[in-house]
């Protein structure tokens, strides 16, 4: 089971958000899943995380590229540690492209249930990112 797991929030990782398949977001992603690390007030489904990998991230960074660097499963939740990483070439939450190689470090949890994702925690790095970037 926990090889399952990790293979799920790998597939997604790699297929989804680097790659951009909307086929396999469909395929991974549970109709109620809920995330936890969306800004208060914000929607929190599965919708809101294609919008942020479809119209934040992969608009605003070329060449898209999902480093992991470890997973972790216990019980139904897979902990993984990874990169997301690219150049700055589109505006990216309000600052305007630098040509900058960019690398947000990620934290995140992921339920699984039967082989989807369910529920997702996580921290990152992208507002230092950012702050980095305004001051390019």
């Amino acid at each position: 089971m926990p090889a399952d797991q990790k293979e799920v929030v790998r597939r997604f990782n790699i297929e989804v958000i680097q790659n951009g398949n909307e086929t396999a977001f469909r395929a991974l992603m549970a109709a109620d899943f809920i995330n936890h690390s969306a800004p208060q007030g914000m929607p929190n489904g599965p919708e809101s995380m294609w919008n942020t990998f479809q119209h934040v991230l992969r608009p605003a960074l070329s060449h898209l590229t999902v480093t992991l660097h470890d997973q972790i499963s216990e019980g139904d939740k897979v902990t993984t540690r990874k990169t997301i990483s690219g150049v700055h070439t589109g505006t990216f939450m309000g600052v305007p492209a630098t040509g900058r190689d960019v690398a947000i470090s990620v934290i995140d949890i992921v339920r699984v249930q039967d082989g989807k994702y369910a529920e997702h925690w996580g921290v990152n790095t992208l507002p230092n990112v950012l702050a980095a970037l305004s001051k390019a």
